[in-house]
C-alpha cells in the first residue's frame, strides 16, 4: 500500500511540475478569437473584457453573448436590460447603472420604464430589509403569500 501511496503521490507531482511549465496556449488563442467576436459584434474591444485574464475572456464573452445578446431567449432585450439596472441600482455600480440604462433605451425603453424598474428595486430593497431586519418566520410569510395569491385569483374568475 505504501508503494502504491508513493507512486500516486509521485505521479501527482510529475503532472503539477508538468501543468507549471507548460504555457497555457489553448486559454491565449481562445481569448484571441473570443476578441475578435467581440470587436466583429460591438465594433471595439471595451476595456471591461482586458480586466480579465485571458483564461476568462472567452467565457465571459460567450455567457454575455449568450443570454444578454441573444435575441432567442424567453426574456426580451429591453427586460434583460432593465432587470440589469434593476440589479444595478441595487448593487450599486455607477458602471452598470450608466450601461443598463443606455441599453434599455437602445431596446425600446421609455424614460417611465426606466424610473418605474428603478422605484420597483428600491420598493424590493425596502421590503427585504423590513422582513429580514424583523426576522419574519418564512414558512408563515410563504403561507400569507399563497393565501393572498389565491384570493387574487379567486376574485379574478
Amino acid at each position: 500500500m505504501l508503494k502504491l501511496n508513493r507512486k500516486i503521490g509521485l505521479l501527482a507531482f510529475a503532472a503539477g511540475a508538468l501543468l507549471a511549465i507548460t504555457p497555457a496556449k489553448a486559454e491565449d488563442a481562445s481569448a484571441t478569437a473570443a476578441y475578435k467576436d467581440i470587436q466583429a459584434t460591438l465594433g471595439s474591444v471595451p476595456d471591461m473584457f482586458k480586466t480579465l485574464p485571458d483564461v476568462a475572456v472567452a467565457g465571459a464573452w460567450a455567457e454575455i453573448k449568450g443570454v444578454q445578446l441573444n435575441p432567442k431567449t424567453a426574456l426580451d432585450g429591453k427586460t434583460k436590460e432593465l432587470m440589469g439596472l434593476a440589479v444595478a441600482s441595487q448593487i450599486p455600480c455607477q458602471y452598470c447603472i450608466y450601461f443598463h440604462t443606455e441599453a434599455a433605451k437602445l431596446n425600446g425603453a421609455s424614460d417611465e420604464e426606466i424610473k418605474e424598474t428603478i422605484a420597483m428595486a428600491a420598493i424590493v430593497r425596502h421590503w427585504s430589509t423590513m422582513l429580514n431586519g424583523s426576522q419574519v418566520d418564512l414558512a408563515t410569510f410563504k403561507k400569507q403569500t399563497d393565501d393572498v395569491f389565491a384570493a387574487v385569483k379567486a376574485k379574478s374568475q
